[in-house]
């Protein structure tokens, strides 16, 4: 539990959430937010994903179980359930129950990427809601979730990088709307973060009506226990702010053709401002055209039902059911992490002996 703060966030203000496509440095933003002794997010509660749980009368009786069991955002944040109803009227009694007693007086909310196409939902369920927005290289976004395969089961899944492609378009509908709406919108961009985070994080300040503190661009002394264990978190829980190495070798050719078309297609739809990042044109000069346009869109929102679908399993189904569906996932990834590191030193062993050779 984050230990509050003397000094309380600007009075009348909303929920904070903090957004941005996997991968894109929320956690590094979210690790510097919380350096702030007026802020104290969750990270990745991800209780509106499971919004299941809650109908139009009250929620039920196992809510916060099913929450814990999800994942594990409770016992995470070292959340004390006891003070906590064992019922609540709606969704959103029962998140800001969670952020406030997290929080204190400080200003509360989460960042969390799930969250990427449901701001819109999310403003009418919260009134007075802030968004901060971050962007990064679509490019880049792709390569390291390729990358974090290796540590995580979630990056592992099937039409994740359809997801991520797809979604990042939908994250900036979800920001249009919300700008449409007169809600307040801050957006930065990971690159410029890691290269002048005090500049930044002063604009950040500015934006949530709060004094710039200098511990909000440094990763010493942060509390990493939130999040989740992975190689993908080296960086936030190693307490430095490095620059990520290029790697775009690990997107095989159709995704990187995918990538530089819809990049192409969304800065010439949007006159060059939209995305900013990469600074250099793209290495084509067509787009997808209608009709791939809208086969992904399909696959994008079948993707997408499903992941809601899972949602609404982990809402209902029986806790005996769940645990054994949880007991087969986690047992099939160990299976595939360990072929992998079959095939990696059977690929080492075959370059030392063509080197030898």
């Amino acid at each position: 539990m984050k230990i509050e703060s003397p000094i309380s966030a600007a009075s009348g203000s909303g929920p904070l959430i903090v957004v941005g496509i996997w991968r894109s440095g929320t956690s590094l933003l979210y690790s510097l937010l919380n350096q702030h002794p007026q802020i104290a997010l969750m990270y990745e509660a991800d209780l509106f994903l499971l919004r299941a749980l809650f109908s139009r009368k009250d929620s039920k009786r196992d809510w916060l179980a099913r929450w814990e069991f999800w994942n594990s955002a409770l016992s995470r944040h070292k959340i004390r359930t006891e003070r906590l109803p064992a019922k609540v009227d709606d969704l959103p009694s029962a998140a800001l129950a969670v952020w406030k007693q997290y929080a204190g007086p400080a200003i509360m909310g989460e960042k969390s990427p799930n969250y990427y196409d449901c701001l819109q939902s999310l403003s009418r369920r919260f009134p007075g809601i802030r968004v901060i927005v971050i962007w990064r290289d679509l490019a880049d976004i792709c390569c390291s979730i390729v990358r974090a395969r290796a540590g995580s089961s979630f990056f592992s899944k099937p039409g994740i990088l359809h997801r991520a492609v797809m979604g990042y378009h939908r994250l900036k509908r979800e920001r249009d709307a919300l700008v449409s709406q007169d809600i307040p919108v801050h957006e930065i961009q990971y690159e410029e973060m890691i290269q002048d985070p005090a500049r930044v994080m002063t604009g950040v300040c500015e934006f949530l009506q709060i004094p710039f503190d200098p511990r909000m661009t440094s990763l010493q002394g942060v509390d990493s226990s939130p999040i989740y264990e992975g190689s993908h978190h080296s960086q936030v829980k190693g307490g430095e702010i490095l620059r990520a190495r290029d790697a775009r070798e690990v997107l095989s050719g159709r995704v990187k053709r995918k990538i530089d078309r819809y990049v192409r297609y969304w800065r010439d739809q949007s006159g060059g401002a939209w995305p900013l990042y990469p600074t250099s044109p793209t290495n084509t000069s067509e787009y997808p055209n209608l009709l791939a346009r809208f086969c992904d869109e399909m696959l994008f929102r079948g993707l997408r039902a499903l992941d809601r679908f899972t949602a609404f399993v982990y809402c209902h189904a029986p806790f005996s059911l769940l645990q054994r569906y949880r007991s087969f996932k986690n047992r099939r990834f160990a299976d595939a992490g360990q072929k992998g590191v079959i095939r990696t030193e059977a690929s080492r062993e075959e370059a030392r002996q063509q080197i030898g050779s």
